[in-house]
């Protein structure tokens, strides 16, 4: 029985491979471990340099071509038989002689995620690390999860917890939110953390705004997902009811006699109207699709800790 699983996607990390590999084996000498590695479309020596000091603790997923980090990290969860499941960068910032910690913390605690927090972060100020501080905040806020280091790629989870993560696009900066969706318990860690040696940086400023549009469908998630009719439909309804105040006033005016074409306030009320009934009908068809969701999948809407069961006296 694999007792971890170390899943690290890289891409283009030819001087880092040997070290790393080393670094690991290392750490995790006394666990029965494997070590996956997600190659996500490199095109230096990563795969010749992988094939050279592999062995039968290293498994390699090659991708044909960069299909990004959120994706790479889910290839590698999928073909984990670990007991947990680890994630790390493959950049040598992050430490692997953290994990037996972080396998301690989630072995002999209550914990179904474990988190890295990166302790006297070695990155540059303004292009990662104030971009990173703000993000991080409006995380928290946003989505509830109250932790300190959403961009920390080390983590432990439990088995069952990483194989329902379902990442895509560019969601692995929000893997404890998503875990949380699950009803997952979370805990942070200080870990250590390393300044980059060798290779360059993937991360730039562009990636603030993918951060920005994940976080809003984060915030939905975690608040509408089983129920969008909640949202869509209470701003329809306050739309719409708002517009009908307009109309009804401007009705009267029209009894009155007052001549009413042409105002812009009567065109704002029709158009919030139609606004209203658009975002109800939104409502609607997305809880339809949410029970399609559920239903042509066996899925369920809960989740189940444990099953407490105790024998008659």
């Amino acid at each position: 029985m694999i007792k971890v699983s170390v899943v690290i996607a890289i891409l283009n990390e030819e001087d880092n491979i040997e070290p790393l590999l080393s670094s690991i084996r290392s750490a995790l000498a006394k666990i029965s471990y494997e070590i996956i590695l997600v190659d996500d479309g490199s095109t230096d020596t990563t795969l010749e340099v992988i094939d050279k000091f592999g062995g039968p603790d290293v498994k390699v997923i090659e991708f044909m071509k960069n299909f990004g980090q959120s994706t790479a990290m889910q290839a590698g969860i999928d073909a984990a038989q670990g007991e947990y499941v680890v994630t790390m960068d493959g950049d040598l910032q992050n430490d692997p002689t953290d994990i037996p910690m972080l396998l301690d913390l989630i072995e002999n605690g209550k914990w179904d995620l474990v988190a890295g927090e990166r302790r006297n972060r070695k990155d540059g100020l303004f292009i990662r690390k104030i971009p990173s501080k703000i993000a991080n905040y409006l995380i928290r806020n946003m989505t509830g999860v109250r932790i300190k280091d959403y961009g920390c790629t080390l983590k432990i989870f439990k088995n069952e917890i990483a194989k329902n993560l379902n990442l895509y696009g560019e969601l692995h900066r929000f893997i404890p939110v998503l875990a949380a969706l699950q009803g997952a318990r979370i805990h942070q860690v200080e870990v250590k953390h390393h300044p980059r040696i060798h290779g360059t940086s993937k991360y730039n400023l562009n990636r603030t705004f993918k951060v920005i549009s994940d976080l809003m469908l984060m915030a939905f998630f975690r608040k509408y997902l089983q129920k969008p009719m909640h949202l869509f439909g209470t701003m329809g309804s306050i739309i719409f009811l708002i517009g009908g105040v307009i109309n009804l006033y401007f009705l009267i005016l029209k009894i009155m006699g007052n001549d009413i074409w042409g105002k812009p306030m009567l065109l704002l009320g029709i158009l919030m109207l139609l606004a209203g009934i658009q975002l109800i009908t939104i409502g609607i068809v997305l809880e339809l699709q949410m029970r399609t969701y559920y239903e042509s999948q066996n899925k369920k809407t809960y989740t189940i800790r444990k099953i407490h069961s105790f024998e008659t006296k």
